[in-house]
């Protein structure tokens, strides 16, 4: 079976994202838009991925639970996990990682915390975008080692790539490598290759997707396809 996904997303808990990425509305959005397997990966955090898993189930998508890692060279990579408490848990070692830098919400945007219903709860107080202290090469063994899948995020992008800061590839064992471009303008290998929104504010949803050949759209699915690269980017 076929089915529509885009990995990479965020939500107002991200600094840079609009306060009204509500995840119900990135849920929704997402949904009319045809996509069947979402994930939404705020920066070095977890704490919208509730509401979430509680707007995808309502809706009737796959939710994947993810975050989007800043590691210690400024290299974003996406961590998925298949359960909410994986990717919860996964979550608090990443903020005890982070610098302790306060956020300046003037200067970076607002950092918040919503229920389903998309009522601000909570503005996080430690900003989100600093580097966690976790090289890429580990955080990508930590992440496969805990069943999720590791993707580097934008690695065609001039900034907070793994190709812009190191310069090339390494070899590592990837879930798949997520690139802007398709066909990719930097080195791939014979690494799986996938498309995200990246999506930080509502005309963003949806913008960039791919799609999975799998038996079931589900994680299991995505990891069936990322291991037999079948993957394909047009309707």
């Amino acid at each position: 079976m076929r089915f529509c996904i885009d990995l990479h997303n965020h939500s107002c808990l991200s600094p840079c994202g609009s306060d009204v990425m509500l995840p119900s509305i990135l849920a929704m959005e997402a949904s009319d838009k045809g996509i069947d397997i979402l994930a939404l990966t705020d920066h070095n955090c977890a704490r919208n991925l509730g509401p979430f898993a509680e707007a995808c189930e309502i809706i009737g998508i796959t939710g994947v639970f993810g975050i989007e890692v800043n590691t210690v060279e400024e290299i974003h990579v996406l961590a998925l996990f298949e359960t909410l408490s994986q990717a919860l848990e996964f979550g608090k070692w990443v903020e005890s990682i982070l610098p302790k830098i306060k956020n300046s919400p003037r200067l970076f945007g607002k950092q918040y915390v919503c229920d389903v219903a998309g009522n601000y709860i909570e503005e996080v107080d430690i900003f989100l975008y600093g580097q966690a202290n976790v090289s890429f090469d580990n955080l990508i063994e930590l992440i496969i080692g805990q069943g999720g899948l590791a993707i580097p995020a934008h690695i065609d992008r001039p900034s907070n790539s793994v190709t812009a800061n190191l310069g090339f590839l390494p070899r590592l064992p990837y879930s798949a490598v997520e690139s802007i471009i398709v066909p990719p303008i930097v080195e791939t290998y014979d690494y799986t290759v996938i498309q995200g929104s990246d999506a930080h504010y509502m005309e963003h949803i949806g913008r960039r997707r791919c799609y999975i050949e799998a038996q079931t759209g589900n994680f299991a699915g995505l990891k069936e396809a990322f291991l037999k690269n079948d993957i394909s980017f047009m309707n």
